[in-house]
């Protein structure tokens, strides 16, 4: 599937036998087209792991989403008790897998693994439905997940991608970066609910805990090695403020934040007790099933469940596709980003994979752009992001060791270099520059990278409309835009149906 182009070699011998290190170079090189896009093995390794640390928290937090009883009082995984390390074991088996599979088959340098707010909807929503159990719910995501496959085989799923004015990809691109700068400041804890206020800085206007000072000076060393233009600047971030946080840990003994602990790490403590290699238990996989909703929901239910976590999974590998492919310069002379139909393949399989290995729908991760801002380029990166991820099956508390206020400064580095694309944004026109705004802000103050987007289309249609430029609006577009009216209304007609 993969298209072969010619590269410029590097280095040129004089001897008729190749030396194996340099046929192997060659294969890379062309297979993967670093030269081509200005890569080198070394840069695709270093970017491929800041990926993996940028993404690693999915392996601490998809779990304790995943962690509660169904409708019935079972355990996802099984047991009598939540299965957290059978959860982390098949999110990182699903999420390793699909990502290697990114890179072999779309050559492209984003990691998958399970989506953040898709698996929130299965925990919160469609496993608490009466009589809905884990298995139903898991197989609601594989439901999604051939749907989106059928999409993109017709063709309609990069149809509609590239029916998107490209103002309006910038937009979601700068969106994406306001977004993971706000959930890089809240998992580092400088910005949190309460106080009076939706949102307060620190604890009590203050930073007034070690995790976040960690964070703080992480934050400043990675800037001062950009500016500086230190290659690897952000790994090194992410591994200088984990030795910080380490040492900290094992001086001042912080433990997890909480209610009574408020100075203490976000989601993980930057310590090992015991072996640092563990086996995995793969206890969710297969636990999926396709008819239980139709019979215990209804097909009408189904229908409506599946499209709702449909609309979801569609447009956030949109938006992060585009992210991805602006950061790396890796789109097209149309502004579509390399191998668009391939990349849309794999992440669509991604979510029927997620479904059958029972840890929700497996989609692209924008922290991937972390990984393309320190050098990767091509779907080599994706393969060591896997690689790595399949290596923390086994090395789950190595993983854990990386506590969100070290890896927090990387997505805030990465949202400051995706919001220089503000200036192509022509907001003298105020048609596109409102639908422009509103994508932006709504990505982070709706905490939801779909609701900025679905957001931004509608008020797109609204605009060209009330300006007499009805016609110019793709008929795709019309379409896209009535489904998130839908969407946006789904409360309502759930209830209605209910």
């Amino acid at each position: 599937m993969i298209s072969f182009v010619r590269s410029v070699r590097l280095n040129q011998v004089i001897d008729t036998k190749t030396p194996p290190e340099t046929e192997k170079a060659g294969l890379l090189d062309k297979y993967f087209h670093l030269t081509e896009r200005g890569s080198t093995l070394g840069r695709e390794i270093r970017g491929g792991l800041v990926t993996f640390f940028a993404m690693a928290y999915i392996l601490i937090l998809n779990p304790i989403i995943l962690s509660g009883p169904d409708s019935t009082g079972a355990y996802l995984g099984g047991g009598d008790e939540p299965n957290l390390a059978a959860i982390s074991a098949g999110t990182a088996l699903v999420a390793g897998i699909m990502t290697i599979l990114m890179g072999a088959v779309a050559n492209f340098p984003i990691g998958l693994a399970a989506g953040l707010g898709l698996n929130s909807m299965v925990a919160f929503t469609i496993v608490q439905l009466p009589g809905m159990t884990w298995a139903d719910g898991m197989g609601i995501i594989v439901l999604e997940g051939i749907v989106i496959v059928l999409l993109v085989v017709t063709g309609l799923r990069e149809a509609i991608f590239r029916a998107v004015p490209m103002y309006l990809r910038t937009a979601i691109s700068v969106g994406i970066g306001m977004f993971i700068t706000l959930v890089g400041l809240v998992n580092a804890g400088m910005v949190r609910t309460g106080g009076g206020t939706p949102l307060t800085f620190g604890v009590e206007g203050s930073v007034s805990t070690i995790p976040m000072a960690v964070f703080v000076i992480g934050l400043f060393v990675t800037a001062i090695l950009m500016v500086r233009k230190v290659k690897g600047a952000i790994l090194i971030g992410i591994v200088s403020s984990t030795v910080l946080a380490v040492i900290a840990e094992a001086v001042g003994k912080l433990g997890v934040v909480g209610e009574d602990n408020p100075g203490g790490w976000n989601l993980s403590v930057p310590s090992i007790s015991g072996s640092p290699i563990q086996l995995p238990s793969f206890a969710t996989l297969g636990e999926f099933s396709i008819t239980g909703p139709f019979q215990k929901l209804g097909v009408i239910a189904v229908v409506v469940l599946t499209f709702s976590v449909l609309l979801a999974d569609f447009f956030d590998t949109m938006g992060t596709m585009v992210a991805v492919a602006t950061e790396g310069d890796l789109l097209d002379e149309d502004g579509n980003p390399e191998g668009t139909s391939r990349i849309l393949l794999v992440d669509s399989v991604g979510a029927i994979a997620g479904g059958m290995g029972g840890v929700s729908s497996n989609t692209a991760f924008v922290e991937s752009s972390t990984g393309v801002a320190d050098g990767g380029r091509t779907g080599l990166t994706s393969i060591v992001t896997g690689i790595a991820f399949l290596l923390a099956t086994f090395l789950s508390p190595i993983v854990a060791l990386v506590p969100n206020e070290a890896a927090a400064p990387a997505l805030v580095a990465v949202g400051f270099l995706m919001m220089q694309q503000v200036p192509d944004i022509n907001w003298n026109k105020l048609s596109t520059g409102i639908p422009a705004f509103l994508t932006i802000v709504m990505m982070p103050f709706g905490y939801s990278l779909t609701v900025g987007i679905g957001v931004g289309f509608i008020a797109h249609v609204v605009l060209q409309v009330a300006t007499g430029n009805a016609k110019k609006v793709h008929p795709l577009l019309w379409l896209v835009a009535i489904l998130f009216v839908l969407y946006f209304l789904m409360g309502p007609i759930q209830s209605a149906l209910a």
